[in-house]
């Protein structure tokens, strides 16, 4: 997800644009670009790699990483080339419903099509009979995963031993989004004006839709961080923040820091990081990544390998 500022500010300035963007055939939101796991899923889900695991396998730590808001698998290709040539913990990549298609196919998804994915692998790896299952997630995949945990959604289930979220977002960095559901019909889409590289693996293009789905999302996950959330029994959470992150105010995590606590009702594990980037473990396409962001990226990469091999 992306900063939301220009929303407010074309709503302040009284701007109006047409309801269907200007989509060229090289952007993700065409529908001629897909997201590749799309075309060789077996690459991406462990489910459909290695649907009949030997016991061996089966115990072998496995880990689901989701991406966030508009994203698609390519945010965690760098944590898939972490950890190329391994053989003790497996990675699973999962594309959010509606995602890594079509501009059409995003802009009628709601959120629980987003988070059907996760829940689609996670049951898939279950019945295959995986028993050592983590989660990570970014950005609006923590609010996925903690809107699942709070309607338990795993009570009868395997539970995950680890939830770990990277910059997840409760409270947006640009407080604009409150606003969407006045003037997101009247602007149709928000321009990302992002660089052409990115718009092959982001929607350049945000439809409104899309932006009501995510704050009713943040909403009702609030709502369940201020009655407080409970971990399964055997599952714990950390959460890694970027301490100047444009996207989810870094207030996020105080509110997960409050709002969840494991079976024991302990706290979780919160971990502020010195970045200025939203999802600072994604390096690739951006400019003028500096020699921190790489020292940040493969600390994050190491501890997360770190815990779910405990």
């Amino acid at each position: 997800m992306r900063s939301l500022l220009p929303l407010l500010l074309i709503a302040l300035l009284g701007l109006s644009c047409s309801k269907e963007p200007a989509i060229t055939d090289d952007m993700l939101d065409s529908g001629k670009v897909f997201d590749p796991s799309l075309y060789k899923p077996e690459l991406y889900l462990l489910s459909k790699a290695i649907p009949n695991p030997t016991p061996a396998q089966a115990t072998r730590p496995v880990i689901i990483a989701c991406h966030g808001y508009s994203a698609t698998t390519f945010e965690w290709d760098e944590f898939r080339a972490y950890l190329a040539g391994r053989s003790d913990v497996y990675l699973s990549q999962v594309l959010l419903g509606g995602h890594g298609r079509s501009y059409a196919d995003f802009k009628q998804a709601t959120w629980r099509d987003w988070q059907a994915a996760i829940t689609t692998e996670y049951e898939a790896l279950v019945k295959a009979g995986y028993t050592n299952i983590s989660l990570l997630l970014s950005s609006t995949s923590g609010p996925l995963l903690l809107e699942l945990v709070a309607s338990n959604y795993f009570s009868g289930r395997t539970a995950p031993r680890n939830l770990l979220l990277v910059d997840p977002i409760v409270v947006p960095s640009a407080k604009s989004l409150s606003l969407i559901g006045v003037v997101g019909p009247m602007l149709g889409y928000i321009d990302t004006n992002q660089p052409a590289a990115e718009d092959k693996v982001y929607y350049h293009f945000r439809p409104q839709e899309t932006l009501q789905q995510l704050q009713t999302l943040l909403d009702v996950v609030r709502k369940d961080l201020e009655k407080g959330i409970a971990l399964p029994t055997g599952t714990t959470l950390k959460v890694y923040k970027s301490k100047q992150d444009p996207v989810a105010d870094p207030v996020s995590a105080v509110l997960i820091y409050n709002g969840v606590t494991n079976a024991a009702g302990q706290a979780t594990d919160v971990q502020l990081i010195d970045s200025k980037l939203h999802v600072y473990t994604r390096l690739r396409l951006r400019s003028d990544v500096t020699t921190a962001d790489q020292q940040n990226q493969t600390a994050t990469f190491a501890d997360i390998v770190s815990r779910v091999l405990r």
